[in-house]
């Protein structure tokens, strides 16, 4: 909870950064307080220090929110357009690469040197990230940004404007939202329908995290020949066919739909990073990666949320269907607007010529 309470105050987070301007320097002292204050975990001792530890998380939470803006307000400075996709889809494939390997590594570290190793190899990875951006060198701008009057509801405005970047973010909030529900079904589906002990979803997270990477891996060449909504709406529509697929409770069927659901969950979150980098003024892109973090991550948290209190009353079967059906739903209406939008411009071609 704490960890992610700061994604309500995303908005303003992002505006900050905006207004700061200097968005490599912001990454590298960010990385190096956070890394100092994880540290400090080192001096855990008992249950005595648990205030620490929350104040810990929960500074943790706001540097998330801040790199993320951050990054995205720096990258489009570094990387040539063309490339951006391939950059955010390379990001996703790491993380899900760390969500399968740091909880083994922590593990480990844990039984055999305790608490204190773990703080300290985290601590390092924030150095690690440091130094890595401080040799990020990014193009100046061609005419100065101006950012002294740069607002929150600047941002909020853009993004309410646009409905190109506004298409791609709902259906990434969307995907996240529907990926909440299905996910609080997931021990129910291997207790209930498959009759596994709970270790089993390891297993899932697993499958579903190697997916995840390839798609992200792929994700860059993807958006050089699809459009991001349209993109998004693939993606949307292999979640949603895995997640019925899932539903089933037959176990190679199970396996399949867990690696298309993998597969297609990033598509959206990536279309929606590289859109904001793409389509987003320079003084903005900050504050409106902020917005859009706010926008994704909270249903995300309260679709877990009635998931946890759904699988307590009815069958699992049942929201992973109306998950399966609704993000066919919105996979289709992401796809009817591309194909509308095609249509509109060659009928504006058409005219022209």
């Amino acid at each position: 909870m704490l960890v992610w309470a700061p994604t309500l105050a995303g908005p303003v987070i992002g505006a900050a950064i905006d207004k700061v301007g200097r968005h490599r320097a912001a990454l590298i002292g960010i990385m190096l307080t956070t890394g100092a204050l994880v540290l400090s975990l080192m001096a855990v001792r008992s249950a005595g220090w648990l205030w620490l530890i929350f104040t810990v998380m929960l500074v943790y939470g706001i540097a998330y929110v801040a790199v993320f803006a951050a990054e995205s307000a720096l990258l489009p400075t570094a990387i040539p357009a063309d490339l951006l996709g391939d950059v955010n889809g390379m990001r996703m494939a790491a993380a899900e690469s760390t969500k399968l390997t740091a909880p083994l590594v922590g593990a480990a570290l844990f039984t055999a040197w305790g608490g204190g190793a773990v703080a300290a190899l985290d601590a390092a990875t924030f150095g690690l990230a440091a130094v890595l951006f401080y040799f990020l060198r990014p193009v100046p701008a061609p005419r100065p940004v101006s950012r002294e009057r740069t607002k929150v509801r600047d941002g909020l405005r853009y993004l309410a404007s646009m409905p190109s970047l506004r298409g791609v973010v709902v259906s990434a909030g969307v995907a996240l939202a529907l990926a909440g529900l299905a996910g609080a079904m997931t021990f129910a589906l291997v207790d209930e329908g498959l009759g596994f002990a709970p270790a089993f979803v390891g297993v899932l997270a697993a499958i579903q995290g190697a997916g995840s990477v390839v798609s992200g891996l792929l994700s860059g060449a993807a958006l050089r020949r699809i459009s991001p909504l349209g993109f998004a709406a693939i993606g949307l529509a292999l979640f949603a066919v895995g997640v019925l697929l899932r539903m089933t409770s037959l176990l190679p069927l199970v396996l399949v739909g867990t690696v298309l659901a993998g597969i297609g969950l990033p598509a959206p979150l990536v279309a929606a990073s590289t859109v904001v980098q793409t389509d987003s003024p320079p003084e903005l892109i900050a504050g409106i990666t902020g917005t859009v973090q706010l926008v994704i991550y909270a249903p995300n948290a309260l679709a877990q949320a009635l998931g946890a209190a759904l699988v307590a009353v009815v069958d699992f079967r049942v929201p992973l269907g109306v998950v399966g059906v609704l993000g066919l739903g919105a996979a289709g209406r992401a796809a009817w607007t591309v194909l509308g939008s095609r249509k509109g411009r060659s009928l504006v071609g058409g005219g022209s010529s």
